[in-house]
């Protein structure tokens, strides 16, 4: 598929990559640090993957060096919760939604159809390859520069990670006395580009629920939303 040529020579991909780097407040030195942060593994071997594991550590450190600084009177757990609240994958998505990362994904069509480039998940990861790119790409200085730009008033305001509908499906069942929420795939279909988990949850006393996702994560949080919606549909 050709692209679309601007007057200036750049295709509508160039223009596009240009304007995220604008909103993103970096723009690469070599940008195909850029594209390979942006690249789903559903597109081959060149993806994402190593890059999210280096900008995880990344940002795990410039965070909690946020926070020892803005914060020199709180003690260790304190600032631990903070740093969950802010380096967790719901905080990383709003982030990467912030920025409109969801248009300038690279996947596979099938990856895309699915709605894949909007999963909380993959924006994360995306958003964590991102800082790993800029790392690799200029060092540790322009990542500070950046992360504290993006999380911006959140470094001040999120003292909490937010509670997950498996983390309430458990505190539900410790607060009666019950064993933890079990979790089991299944069953596992669709290709490997784009998987679909079907996973079921068993608690004691309760009808086992069952639902599906792209991913046994997203599977899991699913199906533990649907039965505590089954169970606070029974109090009412």
């Amino acid at each position: 598929m050709t692209e679309t040529l601007h007057l200036d020579g750049q295709s509508e991909r160039d223009v596009a990559l240009a304007v995220f780097q604008d909103r993103l407040g970096y723009h690469f030195t070599n940008p195909e640090y850029l594209e390979r942060a942006l690249t789903h593994s559903s597109r081959g071997v060149e993806n994402y993957e190593r890059l999210e594991f280096l900008g995880d550590r990344v940002l795990g450190l410039v965070i909690a060096e946020i926070l020892y600084r803005t914060f020199p009177f709180e003690k260790e757990g304190s600032l631990a919760r903070r740093h969950s609240a802010l380096a967790c994958t719901e905080t990383l998505a709003k982030t990467a939604r912030d920025l409109d990362i969801p248009t300038v994904v690279i996947a596979s069509s099938a990856e895309l159809a699915s709605g894949g480039n909007k999963q909380d998940n993959l924006l994360a990861d995306c958003m964590e390859a991102i800082i790993g790119a800029i790392f690799i790409d200029k060092g540790y200085v322009p990542c500070q520069e950046v992360i504290t730009s993006l999380w911006g008033d959140k470094i001040y305001t999120l003292s909490q990670p937010p509670v997950d509908s498996k983390t309430a499906l458990q505190e539900w069942a410790q607060a009666r006395g019950l064993p933890i929420p079990v979790y089991e795939i299944v069953e596992r279909s669709g290709p490997d580009h784009a998987p679909q988990f079907k996973i079921r949850v068993t608690l004691k006393d309760i009808e086992p629920m069952e639902s599906t996702g792209s991913s046994r994560r997203v599977a899991e949080k699913t199906v533990a939303q649907v039965m505590l919606d089954k169970l606070n549909s029974e109090k009412t």
